[in-house]
């Protein structure tokens, strides 16, 4: 599965070093791979899958699965992992008892099996932000009434802890929000601290620095190509604001667990961030994506 690719050239600016130009990937992913189910903190199960991104390496695509006394699923994978994922998911919990599923926000990464969720699940409710929510009435035949539209600053009750939703520090769509479990003191931050990879990590801890430094500035490229434009001590300030939260560990849809040994790994390098102005790929790098089909999520 795994072959040496070339470099992958991105367009850094301001104080970068000649050699942060380059990410050398070790390792090519031909197609989506479904990694399976794994307990990865305290309470919580996530469903790992890789997408190849074409020359730029590979992306950790999350869903999860929180143990509460109500039951909740955290997105729902992608389509192209849809008969695996449905598998693995009926092994973590028998779907009539599912009570919640939260939709961070309507990426289809993140939503591509909720119709199939929603038709094993009959009794699961849906959050989502509201905004997420407008855009779901925009779908032709969706049972709006299995929505429970939230958004951050709210507090959802799962019987044996409460989800504080909260806007991460990045995100791509607007309506992007994430959660604090208040039992666990787990950080569930979406698309943000997300990377792209050179081989299918299963934990944080074993990335290499340099290539963890590197693949969260190509991911914010691509995701929050804005980080390069905002304020750093507003940004700082703002990051700092998560950091008091002390988070047992981060859990990103577009990472692997980070626990509490190495989160400053990711404010630092997300900080680091916004002095870069990372432009993100290429055209060349551009068309050696979309050329595979299979590559695209």
């Amino acid at each position: 599965m795994c072959s040496h690719s070339a470099a992958v050239h991105i367009r850094l600016h301001i104080d970068v070093p000649r050699n942060a130009t380059q990410l050398q990937r070790n390792c090519k992913m031909d197609t989506p791979t479904f990694v399976g189910a794994r307990k990865v903190a305290p309470d919580v199960t996530t469903f790992a899958g890789f997408f190849p991104i074409g020359p730029l390496g590979i992306l950790p695509a999350n869903a999860h699965f929180i143990h509460a006394r109500e039951p909740i699923l955290v997105d729902t994978s992608g389509v192209a992992f849809r008969d695996q994922f449905l598998a693995e998911l009926t092994k973590v919990i028998d779907p009539v008892d599912l009570k919640w599923i939260y939709v961070s926000h309507t990426d289809l990464d993140h939503i591509g099996n909720l119709d199939a969720v929603l038709k094993l699940a009959p009794n699961a409710k849906v959050v989502l932000p509201g905004l997420g929510a407008a855009k779901m009435g925009l779908r032709e035949g969706f049972d709006m009434s299995r929505l429970m539209p939230m958004d951050h600053g709210q507090r959802l009750d799962l019987g044996d802890r409460e989800l504080v939703l909260l806007k991460p520090p990045t995100y791509d769509a607007p309506e992007t929000t994430g959660f604090f479990d208040t039992k666990t003191r787990v950080l569930f931050s979406v698309d943000s601290f997300g990377a792209l990879m050179d081989a299918p990590y299963e934990e944080l801890a074993a990335v290499p620095e340099a290539t963890l430094r590197d693949g969260m500035a190509m991911w914010a490229g691509i995701d929050a190509p804005w980080l390069g434009m905002v304020d750093k001590a507003r940004f700082g300030a703002l990051l700092s604001d998560i950091e008091r939260l002390d988070p047992a560990a981060i859990i990103s849809g577009h990472l692997p667990v980070a626990d509490k040994a190495v989160t400053q790994r990711l404010f630092r390098n997300m900080l680091g961030g916004v002095a870069t102005r990372i432009a993100g790929p290429d055209r060349e790098a551009i068309e050696a994506l979309f050329a595979d089909p299979m590559g695209v999520f």
